[in-house]
């Protein structure tokens, strides 16, 4: 199992807290406590490893002219919006919301020549509210395949 770079420093501080509690776990001389701080310092453990996990992918099909999803997760929303950004025309969007346990790795969902980047600063409101996918931190990819262009946008959730 492989894991994203930018998770090993929350891994190290994990791993340093996960000592400390155990330690002082330790120091207190009572078994229970020992216990419930081995047990803490786990648990803090697999989630970090559980988030940042990047497990190899390998596409059922390699085709052109497919569109695959860029996250892990269940898609929520699947309508026709205006695209307002920058492809300026009616388009689908499909939804895919990540839960914690997801896999937090964004990749290209088709193949393509990259047309269009843009880093968006913005708030952290849940994912459900109406105005997340306006407000929030995002991050727009456009590609430009054989078949036409496909728009991407990755939203963090707080």
């Amino acid at each position: 199992m492989r894991f994203h770079k930018e998770g090993y420093p929350t891994l190290l501080l994990v791993i340093i807290i996960a000592a400390a509690l155990i330690y002082l776990g330790y120091k207190s001389q009572i078994s229970l406590v020992y216990y419930l701080t081995g047990a803490v310092s786990l648990f803090l453990l697999i989630i970090v490893l559980q988030f940042f996990r990047d497990p190899v992918r390998q596409l059922p099909e390699s085709s052109d002219s497919l569109v695959y999803s860029p996250a892990d997760g269940k898609i929520v929303v699947i309508e026709k919006v205006f695209e307002k950004e920058y492809l300026k025309q009616e388009c689908w969007q499909v939804s895919v919301f990540m839960s914690p346990l997801n896999v937090h790795i964004n990749r290209n969902p088709v193949n393509g020549k990259v047309e269009y980047t843009k880093y968006h600063p913005g708030d952290y409101l849940v994912a459900w509210h109406p105005k997340s996918s306006e407000l929030n931190e995002r991050f727009t990819s456009v590609y430009t395949t054989h078949t036409g262009q496909v728009q991407s946008r990755y939203i963090p959730t707080p």
